[in-house]
């Protein structure tokens, strides 16, 4: 049930989302309009006449002062509607339904991947500071912050994918119509995701733990008679949490981007994919429903971990 320091919270946050999805929406907006050509040229063609280049401005709206044309395109986006693509006539909002799930799927499965190794890394390192497995998972996370997502997708592609024959190279299958197909085509590029995810939850734990353990709380635990086990795995993770919460979310929204070189890679008809095509073509509207979707997305994320911290440590809020 939410009390009311959490409502007050959501509400806090909810209202400082408002600027935030203006603004990200507005910057991009922007900085397409300034990119070189002319977009209604583009569509016309280039031996249209200056009557037909005209037409086409007038007919989407390119003839309109940029605020004039931004909000506008914002009212609509509100209720829900994103236009159409200039380049295919398609519903922005058909082809973000098709594409989303792709890329949810592999961040959801490299978060998974990176939250369960990382703890398990970061509460075993922690449990024996300085020692050989100490230096051992350090040294691992350390490897895994240095090595690039792209680098690490094409090593698996070309050891995993290519010459044993585990997993697909490319493609990917919707969720809805064979969900062991889609994990199966989401796996290795959520691998290639979760390399430096799972360091830094690591690294970002076993901080934060062996701080806790040198605490004077711990000790008074240990003069209780109460099991190391006990203190690492049930105090410790209650007193850390709020920092894995943070370490997550920022992770999330990490992994959110860093799907468009991923997806590249994979050659996965995604967000990434279709983001990049648009920037490409300079088709606005796909651009524009993309941002204001994946700020929605990183907006909800942000607004669950604050209540999440309100759960952990109820002085917050």
């Amino acid at each position: 049930m939410l009390t009311a320091a959490r409502r007050r919270v959501i509400r806090r946050r909810l209202f400082q989302a408002v600027p935030v999805l203006v603004l990200a929406t507005l910057v991009v907006f922007g900085l397409l309009k300034l990119m070189p050509g002319d977009i209604a040229i583009t569509l016309a063609g280039e031996n249209a006449t200056e009557a037909r280049i005209a037409e086409i401005r007038a007919l989407y709206g390119l003839d309109r002062p940029f605020l004039v044309q931004y909000g506008s395109w914002l009212f609509h986006a509100l209720q829900g509607d994103l236009s159409k693509s200039l380049a295919s006539g398609e519903a922005v909002v058909v082809s973000i339904a098709r594409s989303f799930p792709n890329t949810l799927l592999i961040v959801v499965l490299a978060m998974t991947v990176a939250l369960t190794l990382g703890l398990l890394l970061g509460m075993l390192a922690a449990s024996r500071p300085d020692s050989l497995l100490d230096r051992f998972v350090t040294s691992i996370a350390s490897l895994g912050i240095a090595v690039p997502n792209f680098w690490l997708a094409m090593i698996l592609v070309s050891w995993l994918a290519l010459e044993f024959g585990w997993f697909p190279a490319t493609g990917a299958v919707a969720l809805a119509e064979d969900p062991l197909k889609a994990l199966h085509h989401a796996i290795l590029p959520a691998l290639a995701l979760a390399g430096g995810g799972m360091a830094e939850v690591s690294r970002q734990l076993r901080s934060s733990m062996v701080e806790y353990l040198a605490s004077p709380p711990v000790r008074t635990l240990h003069a209780k008679g109460l099991a190391p086990s006990a203190i690492l795995w049930k105090h410790g993770l209650k007193n850390v949490g709020v920092n894995l919460i943070t370490v997550a979310t920022l992770l999330f929204n990490r992994m959110l981007a860093a799907t468009v070189v991923v997806e590249a890679v994979f050659a996965i008809p995604g967000m990434g994919g279709l983001i990049v095509n648009g920037a490409l073509t300079r088709d606005l509207p796909v651009v524009q429903g993309v941002v204001f979707v994946m700020v929605l997305v990183v907006i909800t994320v942000n607004l669950i971990a604050d209540v999440l911290y309100t759960v952990l440590d109820p002085r917050i809020g």
